[in-house]
């Protein structure tokens, strides 16, 4: 009889094995169809997912654009104020040098004409009343000269 047992155990032994073999085979069998159905409905929706996708894309990309274009708008609107208040200033300044410049030139012309003078050198305006009373004595020499 311990023969027939150990006989019997392993009968059992190996049909517990057959069963667990059956189970695995079972469970394999349920993920390769899980893996075919994933597949299949992948391939079905798949191609609506993807226009979805592109869909939600194209909105993106135009609340993008709008926002950027936005952006650059208020970026010029600024750029143009402030160029203008540059433009502005340099022009002020420019006023403000110009009569600068017109100060300066008139007291450098002052010190000249003065330090002329004392050399004893004639100003323009000597010399151009010398040359009007020559003139004017060339006109006398002439009708004196006509009389004679």
């Amino acid at each position: 009889m311990a023969t027939k047992a150990a006989v019997k155990k392993q009968i059992e032994v190996v049909e517990s094995k057959a069963a667990v073999l059956t189970d695995v085979k079972a469970y394999a069998r349920k993920v390769w169809l899980a893996g075919l159905g994933a597949y299949a409905k992948a391939g079905s929706e798949g191609a609506e997912y993807f226009k979805e996708l592109v869909k939600a894309g194209e909105g993106v990309e135009k609340k993008g654009k709008k926002l950027v274009s936005e952006q650059v708008d208020a970026a010029n609107s600024q750029i143009e104020t402030q160029l203008s208040s540059v433009k502005s200033s340099v022009s002020e300044v420019k006023g403000k040098v110009e009569v600068q410049l017109d100060k300066i030139e008139k007291a450098f012309d002052t010190r000249v004409a003065s330090a002329l003078n004392r050399l004893g050198i004639p100003s323009k305006q000597d010399v151009e009343a010398l040359s009007a009373k020559l003139d004017e004595l060339n006109a006398l020499l002439e009708r004196v000269a006509r009389t004679q």
